[in-house]
């Protein structure tokens, strides 16, 4: 049976002159700016040209464009290797290409009997999974595709997905030798009402980070969840991770930095984590200061996500879901989508 695995990233600039395009679809997106059409396009315009000087220097300090759509078509070639030939994995970037509506016309002409979407947000968001999965089904009813479909909701806790992190901070740990570390699990931030709404993104981050920490099994072990990439004037979630290094330094210790919601590169963790966050570190007297990698191909990663399609591919369940194949968060949370799973 032919079975399309579709890959959800962000997506990223190719190029300096797609910076300005890239910001523009990310602030037209409804799921981050819920602006009424048409004001939501035209303020997206306002900020897309007013941010794009500093997303030029940002990107400009990794060569002048993102990482990303490489990083995820090698993990898309890791995953399809681990599938087997009955399997092709697509890719769709939700804000530069492969844009959604072109990957659904890709997946069309290669006619799969069956089609399972996987978010490479290990942690689920309406901002992120939600968005990406919503402008799938959008596009796909547009073009006529009708293969039954089925869907990762989340992963947060997923064995490969922990098993990954802890090999990689175990490594870390090692460098570090004998000098006082902590831990912090920088994620990316969200504005506080998106979570006070019932995304469950922030619950579902902590219970990574305490999944991890509990493979590691390293008694006594300090350690942190914390946010990054604040930006415009709503109040975020917190702590950040800016302050969290600072008050690392404060306490005499080094940090150990863990991108515990990115699973590839891209400039959050090459420029935010690496070089802004690295000279804080240092002006701190954080040190050592030393950032994990993304999982990326890590074999154990790969390895869950190879299970989880296969898994999904066997269910007849319509309903997204998480790997336990039903309701994952509290019912408190009730912008989870697998709620009629649960």
């Amino acid at each position: 049976m032919k079975t399309a695995v579709v890959l959800f990233n962000l997506g990223g600039p190719d190029r300096p002159e797609a910076i300005q395009p890239f910001l523009k679809n990310l602030f037209s997106d409804p799921a981050i700016i819920g602006l009424p059409w048409p004001l939501r396009p035209m303020l997206a315009e306002v900020i897309s040209r007013k941010r794009e000087k500093e997303a030029r220097v940002i990107y400009g300090r990794i060569g002048g464009r993102s990482p990303l759509n490489e990083e995820t078509s090698i993990q898309a070639r890791q995953l399809e290797a681990g599938l087997g030939g009955d399997h092709r994995v697509f890719v769709a970037m939700r804000y530069w290409h492969p844009l959604v509506e072109d990957t659904v016309r890709e997946v069309a002409d290669w006619q799969p009997d069956r089609i399972v979407l996987l978010p490479l947000y290990p942690q689920f968001s309406t901002t992120t999974t939600g968005s990406s999965f919503g402008e799938w089904h959008r596009c796909a009813a547009r073009a006529g595709l009708t293969a039954p479909t089925r869907a990762l909701c989340c992963y947060p806790v997923e064995e490969g997905l922990v098993a990954g992190h802890a090999e990689l901070i175990g490594g870390a740990l090692e460098r570090a030798g004998d000098a006082p570390v902590r831990v912090l699990f920088s994620a990316h931030g969200l504005p506080e009402k998106i979570v006070k709404a019932g995304d469950p993104y922030q619950w579902q981050v902590e219970q990574t980070a305490a999944a991890v920490v509990d493979r590691l099994g390293l008694p006594n072990l300090d350690w942190q969840v914390c946010y990054q990439s604040r930006v415009g004037p709503l109040k975020w979630i917190g702590p950040s991770t800016d302050d969290a290094i600072r008050q690392a330094g404060a306490d005499g210790k080094g940090a150990v930095v863990v991108p515990i919601a990115f699973v590839s590169e891209h400039s959050e963790t090459l420029v935010e984590l690496d070089l802004e966050y690295g000279e804080l570190a240092h002006k701190s007297g954080c040190t050592p200061y030393i950032r994990v990698p993304a999982l990326g191909t890590n074999v154990s990663f790969i390895a869950g996500l190879v299970s989880q399609v296969e898994r999904l591919g066997a269910t007849d369940a319509p309903a997204p879901a998480s790997p336990s194949g039903g309701r994952f968060c509290p019912a408190s949370w009730g912008k989870c989508p697998c709620a009629a799973a649960g």
